[in-house]
């Protein structure tokens, strides 16, 4: 729900011009996947694609900062020249599985990241069940910190264990396609052939090799509830993924599952991508601001 309090502000608005997919990064804990997620919005960045995040504004919670990891999952923006994405950091930290599993849940597709010092490790291997059983069809395999590693072998050891994995858990392991990078040296602009050459390798892999999904736009208008506050003066403000269907400004919705009582109310202003928009879709990670 991070910035939809941006609702009673003038701000940008969300245009809808190129097909939307929903990803993020899972992996083990300390991996790069918050580093990697940084760097593909700097690299789009430098394209016009993207607003660059530095590693602390997608890392947000003190606690995380301190110790380097991920808490809380992160929604960030960014576009292809095919595609526009909503990009999902997921946490790594075993303690946090719950925040990671309500981010996987609204994923279309994943990009799993192994760091090449370490090979697959317990949450890897954590995730990519959880992805499986929330429905995620596709993965891409990012090998980072490659920079760290001096034997060509350990690095194509990482690969056939993390394809073989990949197999095991249902995924198509011989075909998904697997990049090997440095995150960190995308983000410092150091070596380019495993730095931002690969993030652009791994951003076409993904507008490739996950589907542009299927949206139910033609069915009535649901959305799940995950957050809810509200704001002095201007109404509620409720937060989650909309399931299927499409809701435009100024229309009613009805509020189910707290207690017996359907609640009706309208829904004053909508917010995507921390931007106002006028409708709302299946597919879409929207704040929507009601009366009362």
């Amino acid at each position: 729900a991070s910035g939809i309090l941006n609702i009673y502000r003038s701000y940008a608005v969300f245009e809808r011009s190129k097909p939307h997919v929903n990803i993020g990064t899972i992996g083990h804990v300390d991996h790069g996947k918050t580093t990697l997620s940084a760097a593909i919005t700097k690299r789009q960045a430098e394209k016009g694609l993207a607003n660059f995040l530095e590693y602390g504004a997608i890392d947000k919670a003190p606690e995380e900062r301190k110790r380097g990891i991920t808490i809380s999952t992160a929604h960030i923006e960014y576009a292809t020249e095919k595609r526009h994405y909503s990009h999902v950091d997921c946490p790594g930290h075993a303690d946090y599985i719950k925040n990671m599993i309500t981010g996987a849940a609204n994923m279309d597709g994943a990009i799993i990241v192994v760091a090449a010092s370490d090979g697959q490790m317990p949450q890897t291997r954590e995730h990519l069940l959880l992805a499986r059983q929330v429905g995620v069809q596709k993965i891409v395999v990012f090998v980072n910190k490659v920079d760290t590693i001096d034997d060509p072998e350990m690095l194509e050891l990482v690969e056939m264990e993390m394809r073989e994995l990949l197999s095991t858990y249902g995924f198509e392991g011989d075909e998904t396609p697997v990049i090997m990078g440095s995150a960190l040296c995308a983000l410092n602009n150091q070596k380019s052939e495993i730095g931002n050459d690969k993030i652009d390798e791994l951003m076409a892999a993904v507008d490739e090799w996950i589907p542009t999904p299927e949206r139910s736009l033609d069915k009535p208008f649901l959305m799940s509830v995950e957050d809810v506050f509200s704001i002095s003066g201007r109404g509620t403000v409720v937060s989650g993924r909309v399931e299927r269907g499409v809701l435009k400004r100024d229309e009613e919705i009805e509020l189910v599952g707290k207690g017996k009582e359907i609640i009706k109310t309208k829904v004053t202003d909508i917010e995507t991508f921390k931007k106002s928009c006028d409708q709302s879709q299946a597919g879409d990670n929207s704040g929507l601001l009601i009366r009362g």
